[in-house]
Order: C-alpha cells, then structure tokens, then sequence
C-alpha cells in the first residue's frame, strides 16, 4: 500500500476545496484503517465550508458517512479483521476520521458490517441520517427521549402515539419514519413534496401532506388526522416557518425535535419545549446511546427494517463533491443521497 493518498482538503475557512496528498494514518487502539469505497454527502459539509461551523482547527477534511473495506487493526478491536466490507460515522473534527478522502480512520465502536444485501453506494447514506434520527427519537438529553426498539419490546402494546415529521423525504427524515415505524408510533405523519409522496409512504409514513402548503393549512389538515395529543414533532428541516408549524402542532408538554437551533420561543405554563439533536456519536454525551445502536445496524440492514436513502453517484471521484455541494447549496437535490468515490479519483 503506497504510505500516500488523495484527499479533498479544505485548507482554511471558507477556504477553496482542492484534491491533494496526504499521508495514510495507522489506526490506534479501538480503531480500523478503511479503504474508502463511498463517502456520502450532506448539507452540513456544504454549510462547514461556507460559515466555519463546528471546526477550529484547520486544514479539514469533511464528510463523515463512510462506507468501504476493512485494511488494518488497532489494538483492542475484536469484532472485525480484514477485508470486512464495512460502513462508519466518521468525525470532522479529527482530519484522518473524515469521509472525503481514500483512506480513513474509523472508530470500531461506531462501526458495521455492510450485509450482503447492500453496495458501498448505499450504506454510505446510512451514518449520519441514521445517527440524527436515533438521537432525535432516543437521546434523553438533546432528543425525545422515548424507549430505543433494543431496550424493549414496542409497538404491539398500550395506546398508539402519534408523531409528525416535518421534511419526511429528506435523510435524516426518511430514518426518523422508519425508526418511528419500529417504535410504534401510529399515526406517523409527513411532509414532502408531492414528487416524494410514494417514497415517504414506502419508508412508513401513513399520512402524508405537501409541504409547499401554507403553515395555517398545514396545522389544520394535520390536527385532522388524529383526535390524540401530539407529543412528539421531529422537524427534519427546521428552517423558521417548519418550526413555526411543529410548534402549533405540539401538545402540553410536547417535545419539538429539530436539526438545526431553535427559533420557537419556549412558553410558560405549557411544558412544551424543542430540543437541537446533534447526530454525532463522538460526541461525549452521546456516546452511550450510539455504543447500543451501531450494533444494531447490520441486523437492521440485512432484515431491511431500515431501507438506505436512494443515491446518486457523482463522477470523478473526490472531485465530483466539490459540484455536488453547490447542488446542495442550490437546492437541486431531492429525495435522494450523493454519494462520491473516492477510488475514482484521477
């Protein structure tokens, strides 16, 4: 193996992203040296590059959803050897753990095998989107704070909960329906736009509402759908106006999950209160919740309890994600995962 690799290197803030060498890391205690097959992209790769959030230390590699083939062991790494086909949630804050490059570093702990009935391409849309939909739904500090599917056995028992999810074709939402699926929850209502109504439903959803309509249509046609208080809104867009209808839509001492900062102004004497979920399990606070649910994550997959997000392979390797997120950044992407390939790289 040559001691050099290509990687898409961001080199300063808001700096210009360039495909360069850099060295191959060896992997520490609890680590795996991964030959990188897929790197799956995401909007807060493109917001990184442009406002400097979440980084201090440069230069950066982004990207953190990993998909690609086992090369080499750290000391204390029992579960995997050589060769496994694997897919990882890497971690920008750490150069040699980022997706956008040849060769990564990934802790086995947040680690799994890809089963065979999965590709590269698509177990790379898995990390992220999943990790932000457990915590949302799971996290007891920054998320609803429910009972995971592998503490106890849900859904067959006590009374039906209704949740709503706000973006329902976008990643991370697409895993909130089917882990909200799992949970039990009935009924799961969304949001898309009409061109996704198909793949919502198909994830789980059992109520379905357009996205483009009105805040004031949008309340309305969903207090239709059940007579139940709404306790839970996972807002998987949480721009101003979808937390404004979240906010509506939840009941007395109800739990508004969103991905990015709260604009709701928490109220007095209702109970109610909205929680920014951070998907990161590298994170301390988080690293309990997704120690349990990584292990999960081949069985899910294999059983396709949990369906990957639909992709589309971006040409020319390490390059092709440079374009790839000015078509985030343009809102040119719908219902579907961009993923790269880093061993396409000329």
């Amino acid at each position: 193996m040559s001691p050099q690799q290509k990687a898409l290197i961001l080199p300063k803030k808001r700096g210009n992203l360039k495909v360069d060498s850099r060295s191959i890391p060896s992997p520490g205690t609890g680590q795996l040296l991964v030959r990188i097959h897929s790197a799956a992209l995401n909007p807060v790769d493109y917001k990184i590059h442009d406002t400097g959030i979440f980084v201090t230390h440069y230069p950066v590699i982004l990207g953190v959803d990993i998909a690609g083939i086992v090369e080499g062991l750290g000391e204390d790494v029992e579960n995997f050897r050589k060769g496994d086909k694997i897919l990882a949630h890497g971690n920008l804050y750490i150069i040699d753990q980022g997706a956008f490059q040849q060769y990564a570093l990934t802790v086995a702990t947040f680690t799994a095998k890809i089963p065979s009935n999965q590709s590269f391409d698509s177990a790379a849309t898995v990390p992220l989107g999943l990790d932000t939909a457990v915590g949302g739904l799971y996290g007891s500090d920054r998320g609803a704070g429910i009972d995971p599917p592998w503490v106890k056995c849900v859904g067959d028992h006590g009374p039906k909960r209704p949740i709503v999810i706000l973006g329902g074709s976008s990643s991370v939402g697409s895993y909130t329906i089917q882990l909200a699926r799992l949970s039990g929850f009935y009924p799961i209502v969304t949001t898309a736009s009409p061109n996704n109504e198909n793949l919502v439903r198909d994830y789980g959803a059992t109520h379905f509402f357009d996205r483009h309509l009105s805040g004031n249509q949008l309340v309305a046609a969903i207090n239709k759908v059940t007579d139940s208080p709404i306790g839970i809104v996972f807002d998987a867009v949480s721009l101003p106006e979808t937390q404004s209808v979240g906010w509506r839509l939840l009941a007395k001492n109800g739990i508004l999950v969103l991905t990015l900062p709260a604009s709701v102004k928490e109220d007095e004497g209702k109970g109610r209160k909205a929680v920014y979920t951070h998907g990161d399990p590298h994170l301390p606070y988080n690293h309990e919740l997704f120690s349990n649910s990584w292990p999960m994550v081949e069985k899910w997959l294999s059983e396709g309890i949990i369906q990957p997000n639909n992709h589309e392979v971006l040409p020319n390797g390490l390059e092709g994600i440079i374009g790839g997120l000015e078509r985030l950044r343009m809102g040119q992407v719908s219902g579907t995962k961009l993923v790269a390939r880093p061993q396409e790289t000329l």
